[in-house]
């Protein structure tokens, strides 16, 4: 039983890092339209706001490169899922090697929500 479990998750690991390798570009941050005359939406420009080691930034992208930098940032967004799954699961199998398996996760499940 403990060695499917096992398995199981190594398997989604490599599924993990194999996605991972896709990632082409990535940038943090979201990007918005503000306008010079927002009463009449008239002047539109685009503004990339992020945090990066612990600083605020913001870029004003052109128009051009609008797409480009959408993409990027769901690239980030991506790589941040996968890595968050990646933790997750080396978690739960780190457990499961040391015997403590689902009851333990569970457990600490509950033990976090009381917080």
């Amino acid at each position: 039983m403990k060695n499917k479990k096992i398995c199981q998750l190594e398997r989604r690991i490599e599924k993990i890092k194999h996605e991972l390798q896709k990632i082409t570009e990535m940038r943090p941050g979201s990007l918005t339209c503000q306008y010079r005359n927002p009463q009449d939406k008239v002047g539109p420009y685009y503004q990339l706001s992020y945090t990066h080691k612990m600083k605020s930034h913001t870029e004003y992208v052109r128009k051009e490169y609008v797409a480009q930098v959408r993409k990027q940032i769901s690239q980030y967004k991506r790589f941040k899922k996968l890595v968050q799954q990646w933790v997750e699961l080396g978690i739960e199998h780190s457990k499961v090697q040391m015997g403590k398996g689902e009851k333990a996760h569970k457990n600490s499940i509950r033990e976090g929500s009381i917080k």
